[in-house]
């Protein structure tokens, strides 16, 4: 998704830092829901539990891509309404049966979203959310609908977001009262309501909020008291590597940290800031309890000179910020002043202000950077974003500024050696982390990439990991790594560059469980798969392409653009992500653009500030961590953005593939390179046990099939997704009678999935679905698409119904006023239980 053509194209520490947001020691993971992963609020209370698969749950989109393959994802609205409702709202999301609401996307205006109007949001028939899409972005509505839940325009450069899970056991609808152009709903869909409740929104999740408001601070993990760290010096020559054994038994990684003193922050930036004159700011700020001194590192334009400021910490002096000279053309500069224990000691917070005393012009600030020292060891324990696109964060803090004279936007560089900038980026990209799990290697990536930024060191703020750009700042992952007996860590050194005085430190726990879950397939090993290459034309990029069953939480992505001045160089942005899981020829995600993936809009504009593009920002789950063109050493424009999937991860029992376009229809050249973070196992967890060919009469006959009055239709036509340009030719059924068929399934399933080829040409197609004649849900398809007519799609039959039958009677009851029930082929897989632990 672009703009119009008219339009400018746009370790122990740990542990302390957890208990600074008060979460329980030694929490456990809130149990999965059967063979669901965990629902509604505790998606972010139990993250440690990212491990556990998901057999019994698939994630799907309705989102505004273009049905016929190509650009139009929004501009007007073409595909943005499944249907308009009698009251003329537009319709955009409908399912039946249990699931969750997971994401929701919007983009209008790179400033607003005031245009859709209303949005209202039913759940089991009740509407549980309804107003101003603006208002409710903008965080208006209250918690739980508060930021980072929420996001508005300047949040995230260009889009707005809803990340509140929604869970529900019937029925789902949203609508808007205007059509919104650009959008997106992500959910997921259970096999059965089974520890589901109906989302309350007078729930305001506080801690969920608190939690997820330390995103690239602080581990959004549950404390465990077991926790022990190993720590080793990291001195590793080119073509050599550092091999770190971690403590053996059934245990969890639960933090990375890696020192690389010798790389320093990559020069050049943009950022948003405020200046004032006779007056300062004032902001609260979160501190190790037991912290032994404060560190505060603000960012400033050093064109501005003879700045000074005192700091004061609770309203004691602590210090001035001196500036010095001006820079000509200005210039980033940090400045840091160490508070003493004496002022900073057994609090957990902070009043920091600043009063202005001098200036050339006035004094300006950008970003702070708040550390604790802690056991000798200085801990990022808080970050504020200053200026007009970090409202919400500046809000959160307490934020407050007097005589303000200026605020925007700047680019700037930092003062830096071009040859050390240079090796920094070479080791970043060339010194990769390889993690090996009871003897199989499952990450191998490069360091940058794997923590969030592959293009150089810029600050990368997630939820599970992140980069501190200040001087030695740490490289830190909090993604959980079960492994059963046996864990290694190695860094590999590739880069030709020596690399001396790092420092690694791995802190794991012990868990009991982690061996046998790991063992019975209930938990998959953490993966992070990485690769790099050109782009290849009408090929999409892939993120990930794996067997076996698992879950997709996200990726980091290096765009390297190949477009020439002269051009949209950001033209390789036109391009949708799409999802396969399990086989399917259809994808079950179809996006708008790549922006609108990393939850952006309109190129990463900051639509307040000149409209300029490719604006760093950053959320939890998405952000945009640096842009660099020639001058940053990159040929043309490049971009690196992250985006992870937490509530809408993806699961899959028989394989996966993740893709993105590089431009429209894969048209546009770049090098590209990603991590993808996942656990799994290689074994699937679905299995195929029948086919029906409802074409074939040899088929039916041998299924016991009926479908009275059907018809039958030879179709040439294509599937959505990458085979939107392959016409298939076959044979179609319709009926609005029942459809019985009997069919083979694994006795020992645990579940079963019906995959339905069909034709979409007619919408909202509707049928009860009934197994031995117990009626177990409804298979509601709202989508549908005239152009490509191939649909697949799926539907899950709970373990109750099946488990222990080695045959099952399948029948399909059309609802009355829908349109005719299609169908080509229907492919039954056998979900597989767990193997009983082994005795010892």
């Amino acid at each position: 998704m672009s703009a119009p053509k008219n339009r400018s194209v746009l370790v122990v520490v740990g542990l302390v830092l957890a208990l600074v947001v008060g979460v329980p020691a030694g929490a456990a993971p809130a149990p999965a829901s059967g063979d669901k992963g965990p629902v509604g609020w505790d998606t972010y209370r139990s993250i440690d539990g990212l491990a556990r698969l998901r057999p019994g749950e698939q994630v799907k989109q309705f989102s505004s891509f273009d049905r016929t393959g190509h650009n139009d994802d929004g501009f007007v609205g073409t595909y943005s309404c499944l249907r308009e409702e009698p009251n003329g709202d537009c319709l955009l999301a409908d399912a039946r049966g249990a699931g969750e609401i997971s994401s929701i996307w919007f983009t209008y205006e790179s400033t607003s979203v005031a245009s859709i109007g209303r949005i209202t949001i039913e759940l089991d028939g009740r509407v549980v959310l309804q107003g101003s899409l603006q208002d409710i972005v903008n965080g208006s509505q209250g918690a739980p609908f508060v930021w980072p839940l929420v996001g508005n325009s300047a949040d995230t450069m260009g889009g707005s977001v809803i990340k509140v899970p929604m869970p529900y056991t019937r029925s789902m609808r949203i609508t808007t009262q205007n059509n919104p152009h650009f959008y997106h709903v992500t959910y997921r869909q259970f096999a059965d309501a089974n520890g589901v409740r109906t989302f309350n929104p007078g729930d305001r999740a506080t801690d969920v909020i608190q939690r997820l408001r330390g995103y690239g601070v602080r581990d959004p993990k549950p404390a465990v008291t077991s926790a022990r760290a190993q720590s080793a010096p990291v001195d590793v020559a080119p073509g050599a590597a550092v091999s770190v054994p971690l403590a053996s038994g059934s245990r969890r990684i639960t933090q990375l940290g890696l020192r690389l003193p010798q790389v320093i922050a990559a020069p050049g930036l943009s950022d948003d800031g405020r200046a004032y004159g006779a007056g300062g700011s004032s902001f609260n700020a979160t501190v190790a309890p037991d912290n032994e001194g404060v560190r505060i590192t603000r960012r400033v334009d050093a064109g501005i000179g003879e700045q000074r400021a005192d700091l004061l910490v609770g309203g004691q002096p602590a210090g001035q910020f001196y500036s010095g000279p001006a820079r000509a053309d200005g210039g980033w500069l940090d400045q840091t002043i160490e508070v003493p224990a004496d002022l900073t000691r057994n609090r957990s917070q902070l009043q920091v202000a600043t009063r202005f005393v001098s200036s050339a012009e006035d004094v300006n600030e950008f970003r702070y950077e708040v550390h604790s020292l802690v056991r000798g060891q200085w801990v990022r324990t808080d970050v504020l974003d200053v200026g007009h696109n970090h409202v919400s964060d500046e809000a959160v803090h307490g934020y407050k500024v007097d005589g303000q004279r200026w605020s925007g936007l700047r680019y700037f560089r930092y003062a830096a050696d071009p040859g050390r900038a240079e090796a920094s980026e070479s080791v970043l990209e060339g010194l990769r982390l390889r993690l090996t799990f009871d003897g199989q290697t499952t990450v191998d990536a490069p360091v940058g990439e794997f923590f969030g930024s592959g293009l150089g060191k810029y600050a990368s703020r997630t939820l599970l990991h992140a980069i501190d750009t200040t001087e030695n700042g740490a490289f830190t992952s909090w993604w959980p790594m079960p492994y059963g007996g046996s864990a290694v860590v190695e860094l590999v050194n590739n880069s030709g560059v020596p690399v001396a005085g790092g420092s690694l430190e791995v802190t794991t726990a012990g868990d009991s469980s982690v061996a046998a879950g790991l063992q019975d397939g209930s938990l998959g090993y953490f993966h992070a798969t990485q690769h790099r290459g050109g782009t290849v034309p009408g090929q999409d990029w892939n993120f990930l392409t794996s067997r076996g069953r698992g879950v997709f939480y996200g990726v980091t992505t290096s765009m390297r653009g190949g477009i020439p001045p002269g051009q949209n160089q950001l033209n390789y942005l036109e391009g949708d992500e799409r999802m396969y899981a399990d086989g399917s020829a259809s994808p079950a995600i179809h996006g708008t653009g790549s922006e609108d993936f990393y939850e952006s809009g309109w190129y990463f504009q900051d639509g307040r500030d000149s409209g300029v593009e490719g604006v760093p920002y950053a959320m939890p789950q998405a952000g945009l961590v640096s842009r660099e063109d020639a001058t940053d050493g990159c040929q043309y424009v490049c971009l690196n953005a992250y985006r992870l999937m937490i509530g809408d991860g993806v699961p899959f029992g028989n394989g996966i593939e993740f893709d993105i376009e590089h431009g429209d229809r894969n048209s546009m050249p770049a090098d590209y390179s990603s991590t993808a973070y996942w656990y799994g196992q290689d074994t699937p967890s679905l299995s195929q046990s029948d086919v029906v060919d409802v074409g074939d009469d040899t088929s039916r006959s041998q299924h016991g099939y009926t479908a009275p009055g059907d018809t039958r239709e030879q179709l040439t036509s294509t599937f959505e997704g990458k085979r939107d340009t392959t016409p298939v030719t076959g044979t179609t059924t319709s009926t609005t009678q029942p459809v019985t068929f009997t069919a083979r399934v694994d006795q020992a399933n645990g579940g079963l999935r019906l995959h339905r080829v069909s034709d979409q040409a007619q919408a909202f197609q509707h049928a009860r679905v009934f197994v031995n004649d117990r009626p177990v849900g409804e298979w509601y398809q709202p989508l549908g698409n005239t152009h490509s007519r191939w649909l697949e799609d799926s539907f899950d039959i709970p373990a109750s119904a099946t488990a222990g039958q080695s045959a099952v009677q399948v029948r399909l009851e059309p609802v009355a006023g829908a349109p005719a029930w299609s169908a080509s082929r229907y492919t039954v897989y056998s979900q597989s239980t767990p193997p009983p632990p082994a005795q010892d």
